[in-house]
């Protein structure tokens, strides 16, 4: 057999798109998909030849997973299932579990796979952190003022400290840590894309931060590229910084979408931030909040020169392509109602919205009624 890619984390939005994107190209004669669930919109052929699709069923944080990479003779890893969003009914520490327990588990079992030579894992530039002290830019050897003391970011560090002590262990293996921005685009379904789903976008008063964002399409594009063979005269074994050229205000954000903002004193946001991750309107964490207060822009030099890759979108135009997608003005119907029985809920059952009027659940006589009654003659 040729060249078989296993993909984690298949359900979610990104992993879907690389799966139909890595299926087209002619070197690859397998994919294989692996998550808890299966993807949530049917896997359909893209038109022309394409790898044969397997979708296995399992939990990474199981042994199963190295039954799979032994039983389809797997040469290519590509590690998506490490994930920011933790609003799912299991809460935060079990999406925390699946990250770490569920890399550990899978790179043990690449650690017994003789036939490995390619490992490819998707972190995030959060992992060096959002403080008032920060550089300008950072470059992939800098170490962060303050390692992330939690969320999404602690867990993409401890996954990279894993990683490396594996690539130790494989120095045969070629091993590709990818730190993506803020990934934007269309149908992106990042927690910062909530967070600006919002018609009204809580900011941190005197505090206007740096962004930046890579598309959707670019961070496919790179997983590809990581996950074959390299283009002569590059290599795609390291870590990476992936981002758009160009950086983006907060403010500029928030007129490109339309969307007033509320400046709020940090204590006041903190209590806003709890609020809407209660409504599950958007997954507000502490991480994101320091983001959103001090900023983050990284230095993507080793992407163009040793990597061998320009982004085709720069950060403003992929966050112009997520703004055009968006819906002006107040949430979609099925999210507002997601919202109100959700608010409904925290304040208590005498806040529910109740049955209507009907037998045995008399009508009160409104205001009217009651003063045309004493309008009546006696």
């Amino acid at each position: 057999m040729g060249k078989v890619v296993l993909v984690t984390g298949v359900a979610r939005h990104l992993g879907a798109r690389f799966v139909a994107e890595i299926r087209r190209r002619l070197d690859v004669d397998l994919v294989v998909g692996v998550d808890v669930q299966p993807p949530r919109d049917p896997v359909v052929d893209p038109p022309g030849p394409v790898a044969d699709y397997r979708f296995e069923r399992l939990d990474l944080r199981r042994p199963a997973v190295a039954r799979v990479i032994a039983e389809y003779q797997v040469d290519t890893v590509v590690h998506l299932n490490v994930s920011a969003t933790g609003l799912g009914p299991a809460g935060r520490s079990a999406v925390k579990e699946s990250n770490v327990i569920g890399t550990m588990q899978l790179l043990g079992a690449c650690q017994k796979a003789p036939g490995l030579r390619r490992l490819v894992v998707k972190s995030t530039t959060g992992v060096y952190g959002s403080a008032p002290r920060d550089p300008a830019v950072f470059a992939e050897r800098m170490q962060p003022k303050n390692l992330p003391s939690g969320g999404f970011a602690k867990d993409a560090a401890e996954v990279e400290g894993y990683v490396r002590g594996f690539a130790r262990r494989r120095p045969d293996v070629a091993v590709s840590v990818l730190r993506f921005a803020n990934i934007v685009g269309p149908l992106a379904d990042t927690p910062l894309c909530e967070y600006f789903t919002l018609p009204v976008l809580p900011t941190v008063l005197g505090h206007d931060p740096r962004l930046q964002f890579v598309h959707e399409d670019d961070a496919i594009e790179v997983l590809c590229r990581a996950a074959l063979e390299p283009a002569r005269g590059t290599t795609n074994a390291g870590t990476f910084n992936v981002a758009g050229e160009g950086v983006l205000l907060l403010s500029q954000c928030a007129r490109r979408l339309g969307r007033p903002t509320v400046p709020m004193l940090q204590p006041v946001i903190g209590w806003v931030a709890g609020l809407v991750r209660q409504t599950r309107l958007a997954d507000f964490s502490p991480e994101q909040l320091r983001l959103l207060t001090h900023g983050r822009v990284v230095d993507t030099t080793r992407l163009r020169e040793t990597f061998g890759y320009v982004p085709a979108f720069t950060t403003a135009e992929a966050f112009g392509d997520f703004a055009a997608a968006q819906r002006a003005g107040l949430l979609p119907p099925e999210r507002l109602t997601a919202v109100t029985d959700r608010l409904a809920a925290l304040l208590g059952p005498e806040h529910a919205p109740g049955p209507g009027p009907g037998p045995g659940h008399p009508t009160r006589p409104d205001r009217t009624d009651r003063t045309a009654q004493e309008l009546k003659p006696r």
